[in-house]
């Protein structure tokens, strides 16, 4: 499977990543291609790293997010992961980046939050 990255401007200066596919050896470049092309046009307050729609990443593309986020943070531009699939969460959880990338809850498909009942 291979990648496509949709950008989108969001109000209050926030630019959105939205790759969709797999971040491996193949495609990690586009997602640092991606970063450093927002930040050649100009410096929003934050990067929003969309990650919902990522069926896979290994640690290559991992890699590649831990170089926009540094390319970002020269810039002075916050770089967050949002809406990671449970697999992005999971490789970021293991790789110990969760918190580098602003502690993202996993994205479950057309569900609420579970409901926590007292005492449970």
């Amino acid at each position: 499977m291979s990648l496509s990255i949709v950008k989108s401007f969001l109000p209050r200066s926030v630019v959105e990543i939205s790759p969709r596919g797999e971040i491996d050896v193949d495609t990690a470049y586009e997602v640092r291609e991606a970063v450093a092309e927002i930040l050649a046009k100009g410096r929003p307050r934050r990067i929003e790293l969309n990650m919902r729609l990522v069926t896979f990443i290994d640690s290559v593309g991992i890699s590649a997010m831990v170089a926009g986020f540094q390319t970002a943070e020269v810039s002075g531009v916050k770089l967050v992961v949002t809406e990671p699939s449970r697999f992005v969460h999971r490789q970021l959880w293991v790789a110990g980046l969760l918190g580098l990338f602003g502690a993202p809850e996993p994205y479950f498909a057309g569900a609420a939050a579970p409901e926590v009942l007292p005492g449970a």
